[in-house]
């Protein structure tokens, strides 16, 4: 069951986030906090007492440390939980999301958008193997050599705190769903662009871009490893572990992996 933190100084908000909450059968008992201290001392009690919550949903406008600042000392936590900003405002999202936000929601909260945020989180909790329990194969390594950059590389302009900067498509790994927003990640960092995940996919498809799960756009060209375990695929891009949606494990499979069955580029698997 995950165990949820809602952090809001209106009663009416918080009691109205902890009904939708509790409408979900993978939530458990939901702790409530009316401002930023109160819930630094409920998540000081939850470590303390080896019971870390799964996620901690803040509004952004209170008084005294406010749910930026809030998320600002929990990004200093050795493990942060992952932050969910609940607020009537949308002009607090590129912020937000700079402080590593899973999600944004904007009030009133629709409950389909929320079922997302919780699967989401269930997402994240997935326990690592036991002690002793083989972890996930690679199926190749690496599976492509970098593609070459393509001649009408797009130049994306990204707003950062005010400033704009101007990224190349081709700096790109793997683009992630955040809201009404994607987070491009780059080898030098990430940075937030307002458009949908559907639209990327469409637009970055003959540039070497696929689509792997329902968050996640990757460029084929980064794929160092696709990796089975107990039937699921998942995929190494840059470092970073991505999941593969059954839906698209067959496709990506066909993609990167030839009849002969080496990788592409004729270098055989290791294992």
């Amino acid at each position: 069951m995950l165990r949820i933190l809602v952090v809001d100084d209106e009663p009416h908000a918080r009691d109205e986030l902890v009904y939708l909450l509790g409408l979900h059968q993978g939530v458990g008992p939901v702790e409530c906090a009316a401002d930023g201290p109160a819930a630094l001392l409920a998540l000081d009690r939850a470590l303390a007492h080896r019971h870390p919550v799964d996620a901690v949903f803040l509004d952004i406008r209170m008084p005294g440390l406010d749910g930026l600042e809030v998320a600002r000392v929990l990004s200093r936590f050795a493990e942060p939980p992952p932050v969910v900003f609940v607020t009537a405002y949308d002009d607090f999202a590129v912020p937000a999301f700079e402080v590593r936000a899973l999600d944004y929601l904007l009030k009133p909260v629709r409950a389909e958008r929320l079922a997302e945020t919780v699967r989401r989180i269930a997402e994240r909790r997935t326990p690592p193997p036991a002690p002793g329990e083989p972890a996930p194969a690679p199926l190749l390594v690496p599976a492509a050599p970098p593609a070459e950059p393509p001649a009408d590389d797009e130049t994306i302009p990204v707003g950062i705190s005010g400033v704009t900067r101007f990224v190349q498509r081709s700096e790109v790994r793997h683009v992630e769903a955040c809201g009404d927003y994607v987070r491009l990640h780059l080898a030098s960092g990430s940075c937030l662009l307002r458009a949908p995940l559907s639209s990327l996919e469409e637009q970055w498809q003959d540039a070497g871009f696929v689509r792997v799960h329902r968050r996640y756009l990757v460029a084929t060209g980064h794929i160092e490893e696709l990796l089975a375990d107990s039937g699921r695929l998942s995929v190494r891009v840059a470092g970073t572990v991505l999941p593969v949606s059954r839906r698209s494990s067959r496709r990506l499979r066909e993609l990167m992996l030839p009849a002969s069955g080496l990788p592409r580029g004729g270098r055989a698997a290791h294992g």
